[in-house]
């Protein structure tokens, strides 16, 4: 018997399976339920219907955090697991002139569509290894985002509650969080006492010297134009402390991530930061994303799978402007962009690249995604040769 192709419609309670092997004939039907006698029942009927870890490829929509622990058992069990892009499958079933949904059909038309991309959609399959970094990756990405968001909003409390300080200093860095998590109102520090003050800004490190003194703190306080509000006062301290925290696990993940990284992908890992101006952080978060380089067939596949790739829309004698697809994922697109802007800055052949493309007249942002296409294609080529970067070559 050759491979089976099996597409599961993921739900939240029940969920449904199809199975065909590869001439196209149906091999079974199921709906199971999405616990572990569910999950039992469907791995008894692959079996029954001639299905080994060896010969069969299971794919699943990404359906929010529904389909992980499907995903994670049948991995385990070594089968192969795909996730396909569920915008891939809508388009695929568009192709058909029925207009009939159901769950059970969807199973089949994921089962149809893995047999009809085979070649392709096959090596899509990670290893637990990577899922685990990627996970961890994007968790990373989510609380960056969520320290973003931290700063802005303590700096907008703060513009009412003490709008001069951000003339004084950056309210961001550790010692002034440390401040004014305790006096978050110039209200507060016009009634401080000065050692009190000096105490304060002495208790955390600071790497660089302070500009202003205490009497500079207090002499502003007095003279604020600040709203007195003991409410914002208080929310100004649960957001700093908040934002503190979230730089805390943020830091504590980084820390985690790398050593994880640093005992399953070194090699890897060595060769993608051996371009300056790219760390272990960028790096690893690189490489959670594309998982295994054998998946791409060549540097074009794993652009277009960054969302990065261009796009053009012509029509008669109307020619609309080039973009980007944004049709990738948009973990990898947003990592490939940070990493280009450093490799820019740090690394004198993609900053020429850069400013090469600048002088022939391109925007800022365009020159920065074809400096990213360049970048892509000397990691491409140096993962596949296990080469590290030598400028020379580029």
């Amino acid at each position: 018997m050759g491979k089976m192709y099996v597409g599961i419609d993921i739900a939240k309670d029940r969920s449904s399976a199809c199975g065909i092997e590869e001439g196209g004939r149906t091999l079974f039907e199921l709906t199971f339920t999405m616990d572990g006698a569910g999950f039992a029942e469907l791995l008894k009927t692959i079996e029954a219907n001639g299905g080994t870890p060896g010969n069969v490829v299971a794919a699943m929509e990404s359906t929010a955090c529904y389909h992980i622990n499907l995903y994670s058992f049948l991995s385990a069990k070594g089968i192969d697991a795909v996730i396909i892009n569920p915008l891939l499958i809508a388009n695929y079933a568009k192709l058909s002139l029925r207009r009939t949904k159901t769950d059970k059909k969807d199973a089949k038309t994921i089962a149809r569509f893995i047999l009809a991309h085979k070649d392709s959609v096959t090596q899509l399959a990670i290893s637990q290894d990577m899922q685990d970094i990627r996970d961890m990756a994007r968790e990373r990405e989510s609380l960056c985002y969520q320290i973003s968001a931290a700063k802005v909003e303590i700096q907008r409390v703060l513009q009412t509650t003490f709008p001069e300080l951000a003339a004084m200093t950056n309210p961001l860095t550790k010692v002034m969080l440390h401040f004014i998590q305790r006096f978050p109102s110039a209200r507060l520090v016009s009634i401080a006492k000065p050692s009190a003050i000096e105490k304060t800004l002495k208790e955390k490190p600071c790497s660089c010297r302070l500009r202003f003194t205490s009497k500079d703190l207090i002499e502003a306080a007095r003279t604020s134009i600040a709203t007195v509000s003991p409410a914002k006062e208080l929310i100004l301290s649960g957001k700093i402390e908040t934002l503190i925290h979230l730089q805390k696990r943020r830091d504590e993940l980084t820390k985690a991530l790398t050593k994880y990284c640093e005992s399953t992908i070194v090699e890897d890992l060595r060769i993608v930061t051996s371009i300056s101006g790219i760390n272990n952080t960028m790096a690893t978060a690189l490489l959670a994303e594309i998982g295994q380089i054998g998946n791409y067939l060549s540097h074009k596949h794993l652009i277009a799978f960054a969302g990065i790739d261009p796009t053009v829309y012509q029509s008669g004698k109307y020619e609309g402007a080039s973009r980007i697809s944004k049709r990738g994922n948009r973990h990898l697109r947003r990592v490939i962009w940070l990493m280009t802007i450093s490799v820019i800055h740090h690394n004198s052949v993609f900053r020429d690249y850069f400013l090469k493309r600048r002088n022939e007249g391109q925007p800022f942002k365009k020159a920065v995604f074809a400096t990213a296409h360049k970048l892509m294609r000397v990691i491409f080529a140096m993962l596949s040769k296990k080469t590290s970067f030598v400028a020379e070559c580029v």
